[in-house]
């Protein structure tokens, strides 16, 4: 069996690191697309006048319109091929950065991915998730290669809302048991191989820090403080979860995340809380022990993760709407089917209602 392992050119993490960009986006091009909302743009612009002090450099504002669909990541090459970049910036939250691969991937230029908040593992990882307008999650892009530099200040991150620091460790949380479920199913991983033990002792990894650091790293994001907890976390959140999701595989709970979209309910919250809840999902449909599954409802109701429906806000719930949640999950494509046993709608409607039966204990 063929074994693949992935992963960025280069990942770069540490405070204030956002002032070197100017030499990163100089090993390409002397005129970059920056794709960023503009919310985000004015957090990090004092960072951006200073990289702008060498007259060499140029970067263009993309003014990222808040959604990862077909037409914008069409208005950014577009964009980028007016302004002659010779370098894609994606800045922000996952939406902004999987609209800047997008584009690098079609345009086929180098790209460098700046997050301003560690609330997916979306930075590191060859994939774009895209969605329609109305925020409803619409197909898997799969891209042609990772991107060229990840680089990620810290100090900006911990001066994010905490929420999204939070969600980051929800979406981190299922990179483990994924990779467990897609190696019991011999399942191919995002590159069309097997995991590589690497991978697999990655995703461990991401668990491990988890458990013993995110009570300390939220608690350093809502001082607004770096600490080495915050930045182990931030590792997690960002590199160890990117690499071990892509290079070990995706299953059942990304799956209940996709399902959870067509909810007008859910689309308030963020990717990382809808995965959380997905993974105490993926855990009843494996029926792990009572141990593991008190492990990881402990855990996200210790640091305020979703660990039932009403906490999404699903309060109306009835057969039909969870049915349709479930057979939206297991749509072909999705990693639903990379269980290492058969998945029908009706199951995953039963691992529904019974974990949000445990989680709303």
């Amino acid at each position: 069996m063929k074994r693949i392992f992935i992963s960025p050119s280069k990942y770069i993490q540490g405070e204030n690191e956002l002032y070197n960009i100017g030499t990163y986006i100089k090993e390409f091009s002397n005129k970059a697309l920056l794709v960023a909302s503009i919310s985000d743009q004015e957090r990090i612009q004092d960072y951006l006048d200073k990289v702008l002090e060498d007259k060499e450099l140029e970067i263009i504002s993309g003014q990222f319109r808040e959604e990862c669909t077909k037409e914008e990541i069409n208005r950014m090459t577009d964009l980028a091929k007016v302004k002659n970049c010779g370098v894609f910036i994606g800045l922000g939250g996952g939406k902004a950065i999987d609209t800047a691969k997008a584009a690098a991937f079609y345009l086929k230029k180098p790209l460098i991915i700046v997050p301003t908040i560690a609330a997916t593992d979306a930075p590191t990882s060859k994939l774009s998730i895209i969605y329609t307008i109305e925020g409803i999650f619409k197909e898997y892009l799969f891209l042609q290669k990772n991107p060229d530099i990840v680089l990620v200040d810290t100090g900006i991150i911990a001066k994010a809302p905490v929420r999204y620091l939070v969600s980051g460790m929800g979406d981190a949380l299922s990179t483990y048991f994924e990779a467990r479920s897609c190696i019991r199913a011999f399942a191919d991983n995002i590159p069309g191989g097997k995991s590589t033990k690497a991978a697999f002792a990655i995703a461990c990894e991401c668990y491990r820090i988890l458990m013993k650091e995110a009570v300390k790293a939220k608690a350093a994001c809502e001082e607004n403080v770096v600490t080495q907890s915050l930045e182990d976390i931030v590792e997690a959140n960002i590199l160890l979860s990117g690499l071990g999701f892509e290079s070990s595989g995706l299953a059942a709970a990304h799956s209940v995340h996709d399902g959870l979209t067509i909810l007008k309910e859910t689309h308030h919250y963020l990717h990382g809380e809808k995965v959380a809840f997905g993974t105490i999902v993926h855990l009843v449909l494996e029926n792990s022990s009572k141990k593991e599954l008190e492990q990881v409802i402990s855990f996200c109701k210790n640091i305020g993760l979703p660990t039932c429906l009403k906490d999404l806000g699903v309060t109306e719930i009835t057969k039909e709407k969870i049915m349709a949640v479930a057979r939206a999950s297991c749509a072909e494509g999705e990693p639903m089917h990379n269980m290492p046993f058969p998945v029908t709608p009706e199951d995953v409607y039963s691992a529904i209602m019974v974990a949000d039966r445990l989680g709303g204990k």
